[in-house]
């Protein structure tokens, strides 16, 4: 019907699923688009880490600043971080950091009583909140369980000592990258890759390995049963133009074009676990849509002023 146009809304794909990698299809959209979603996802996804320590006594190696800054990058678990308040927001908080609405509160006392070392992990923190601990790496591939102990805080000899509170809160990113949900986060463009069948054929089998091996990367590969060049890996591709030189100097130019489609990204994301990965994303488009939600708020204020001004400036004429 004329006079009507559909927007088209993007699309995302799923490839691969971990607790801690997604790697996914972001369709039907552009390089804007793509990277306010990944810029989210690094800098503005809210997570729960330590904030505040308070430390009673300390007869450990390491200083006092330095133990905090270490506690203060171990992840926690942060599944509730959503639905938590900034303890700047909140209005129930008493400032001692005993507030269920926008704090957990975690305590660890440890002293080393014999001649082996003691490991202080993040396994000795204790949490307020049974929804609220240290990640537990031991449950991720490549930790065996049965040595994995939890992320070293410091190590202490006999005699030595290390009691201290802690109040973690939320936060984003931006403000502290402890409060960073993503490892790394990444995007490429699709490539479209075209061989030149005609001029291809033109080559030998051993001209043909000469052009393969100039990649960089493993992207294109020969049959084995008919001796045709095919594309093995396309998303290997870096865009680096060396086969497209390299047919150039056998004076083959056009043997293969390659093209980056600008409405098709796959991204890879990896999670400090935190968060699931794939929640990551989800938390990431929900955080994406309500600054969206603000912006079109903020032209429809201004649209309504200007509307009101208008009519303002009539009467007064009139």
């Amino acid at each position: 019907m004329e006079g009507l146009s559909y927007q088209r809304f993007p699309k995302i794909k799923i490839r691969e699923a971990k607790d801690d990698y997604l790697k996914f299809e972001l369709r039907e959209t552009d390089a804007s688009m793509a990277n306010a979603l990944r810029r989210v996802m690094l800098a503005e996804v809210p997570t729960i880490a330590i904030d505040l320590v308070e430390i009673e006594v300390n007869s450990s190696v390491l200083n006092d600043e330095f133990l905090a800054h270490r506690l203060g990058l171990i992840p926690l678990t942060s599944d509730r971080a959503m639905a938590m308040r900034f303890s700047r927001d909140c209005d129930a908080c008493d400032g001692d950091g005993q507030c269920e609405y926008c704090s957990v509160e975690f305590h660890l006392r440890a002293r080393c009583v014999t001649d082996q070392t003691l490991d202080v992990t993040s396994k000795d923190l204790i949490s307020s909140d049974p929804s609220v601990v240290p990640v537990d790496l031991s449950d991720s591939s490549g930790y065996d369980a049965s040595e994995q102990r939890g992320i070293i805080i410091v190590k202490l000899r006999r005699g030595q000592e290390l009691r201290l509170r802690a109040i973690a809160r939320k936060g984003i990113g931006k403000d502290h990258a402890k409060w960073s949900p993503a490892a790394t986060v990444t995007f490429m463009y699709e490539p479209d890759i075209h061989i030149n069948e005609d001029l291809m054929e033109t080559l030998s089998l051993e001209e043909k390995r000469n052009w393969i091996e100039s990649s960089p990367t493993k992207v294109f590969d020969i049959d084995p049963n008919t001796q045709q060049v095919v594309v093995v890996d396309p998303e290997a591709y870096a865009y680096d133009d060396e086969v497209i030189k390299k047919a150039e100097a056998m004076g083959k130019p056009g043997l293969v074009e390659i093209y980056a489609r600008e409405d098709s990204f796959i991204f890879t994301v990896e999670s400090t676990g935190a968060i699931k990965a794939s929640q990551l994303v989800i938390n990431a488009i929900e955080v994406l849509k309500q600054k969206l939600d603000a912006v079109r708020l903020s032209e429809d204020t201004l649209e309504a002023r200007d509307q009101f001004l208008d009519l303002g400036t009539h009467l007064g004429q009139g």
